[in-house]
């Protein structure tokens, strides 16, 4: 039943990175924002580890595409490199925020993923 169960969940969190891989910049800060909020009212561990793992994959994805305000410039420009920067730093917080829900430390957790709020009010003082 277990090992049931752990696939069944293995197979949703896999169908939902790969649906995520095919959004938009703006989807995937809309995917963002709504996993973030779930972060911070869940008391669940489950519910919190999936918004996490969609949190990330949708700032993976939103690596590989270009805001509006940095179209037109070179792709090893200084502004594109500190846009990836920017979420690099925002997806290792959601790594130690998912670490800390994997562990069963959801206080932690969202203590963590405070953090997040900062990182995007940075990004989108530079990129919006």
């Amino acid at each position: 039943m277990r090992k049931l169960l752990i696939a069944m969940l293995s197979t949703t969190l896999l169908c939902s990175s790969f649906s995520l891989l095919a959004q938009d910049l703006e989807g995937n800060m809309d995917i963002l924002k709504g996993s973030y909020r779930t972060v911070q009212k869940t008391d669940d561990k489950a519910e919190m580890v999936r918004a996490l793992t969609d949190m990330r994959a949708a700032a993976e994805s939103a690596k590989t595409q270009t805001p509006d305000k940095l179209k037109g410039q070179a792709e090893d420009s200084a502004q594109r490199k500190d846009y990836r920067a920017e979420l690099d730093k925002l997806i290792g917080q959601i790594d130690t925020s998912l670490k800390l829900a994997n562990s069963g430390d959801l206080p932690g957790a969202k203590e963590e993923a405070k953090k997040f709020a900062d990182t995007r009010d940075a990004g989108h003082k530079k990129f919006r």
